[in-house]
């Protein structure tokens, strides 16, 4: 239960669905209740299939790349920090890259699920990055099985979350929302610096 716990919350921190519940709502002002459930239950979906796809199959691309775990966590870190900055600037959206060529390019688009809503909103490099070295850290069978508990139930927020997304909006309001991502920005800041702190006490425990 604790592992369950401690992958949820940063999981949950790091692909911040909240952040994602402004955009959501841009993109889908005018659809019907039933278009925004499906749009909400398939960027669930493509969020779950790629968090799966990268917690295995990461490892394989590290050997390729010769990559260390220890480099990827520094990396992976640097990203995450930077997410939590940008969330205590309020410049979550355009550090995901979500600008107004691509508000307007989503806008044309059938379905907003994959793009720009699973990725790059949900599914991004920290989330990505972070599953990868946890499937390094817990590869017993059942450390496995908790981690894709604790994704799947991350995803079941994110459908939640964005399902619920315009009552969200007119609860908390555009302070209201401002105001949580603050404080999931700052959460977000500290498992990053613990990621790169943590690597760089690995290395230098390697110097002889």
């Amino acid at each position: 239960m604790e592992l369950f716990l401690y992958i949820f919350a940063a999981l949950f921190s790091v692909i911040n669905p909240l952040g994602t519940v402004p955009i959501f709502v841009g993109l889908t002002q005018d659809e019907s209740r039933s278009a925004l459930s499906r749009t909400a239950l398939w960027t669930a979906i493509n969020t779950l299939i790629i968090l799966i796809i990268s917690f295995f199959t990461g490892k394989y691309l590290l050997s390729f790349f010769g990559i260390s775990l220890n480099s990827l966590r520094i990396a992976g870190g640097l990203i995450i920090t930077s997410s939590g900055f940008a969330l205590l600037t309020g410049k979550f959206t355009k550090h995901k890259g979500i600008d107004g060529r691509v508000k307007d390019d989503a806008f044309h688009r059938d379905d907003i699920s994959l793009t720009p809503l699973a990725i790059p909103m949900l599914a991004g490099p920290g989330s990505i990055s972070l599953l990868i070295s946890y499937y390094q850290e817990y590869n017993q069978t059942i450390q496995i099985f908790t981690t894709l508990l604790a994704i799947l139930s991350v995803c079941a927020c994110v459908f939640l979350i964005l399902r619920g997304a315009h009552l969200i909006v007119k609860w908390l309001g555009a302070s209201g929302i401002n105001a949580v991502s603050r404080i999931i920005g700052f959460i977000v800041i500290a498992i990053g610096i613990e990621y790169i702190s943590s690597s760089i006490t690995d290395i230098l425990k390697l110097i002889p």
